[in-house]
């Protein structure tokens, strides 16, 4: 379903940031495996592979039902909802989190056995 403007959808929205709120923030272990973007208020998230699953999380408070990827290459929306894929308008740029953070991350933080502890 690709439309200029949709529900749920602010392609103006900025990204609150490079990587995920509540990791950086304390709020689990402090490190991500893929870092997913609120497609209506820009909050970046880490995904639900990853220890903390902050993206659906605040998908399903906030009711912002759309999520998108904020990895290089990917332009997907997800409806957290209704769990359907989506096409969407191109949001604000960054549309992804910086090519010198690794994947997983944020470079230091990441345990060696992080692969371990994905979901």
């Amino acid at each position: 379903m690709a439309q200029e403007q949709m529900p749920g959808i602010d392609p103006a929205a900025e990204p609150s940031g490079g990587g995920c709120v509540e990791c950086a923030g304390g709020d689990g272990p402090g490190w991500w495996f893929h870092l997913r973007r609120c497609a209506q208020c820009g909050h970046i998230g880490c995904c639900d592979s990853s220890p903390g699953q902050h993206a659906t999380r605040h998908a399903r408070e906030a009711r912002h039902p759309f999520l998108t990827s904020f990895e290089p290459g990917e332009d997907w929306f997800w409806n957290a909802e209704t769990e359907e894929l989506y096409e969407g308008p191109p949001l604000a740029p960054p549309t992804s989190h910086p090519a010198s953070q690794p994947t997983p991350g944020p470079e230091g933080l990441v345990p060696a056995d992080w692969q371990r502890q994905l979901h």
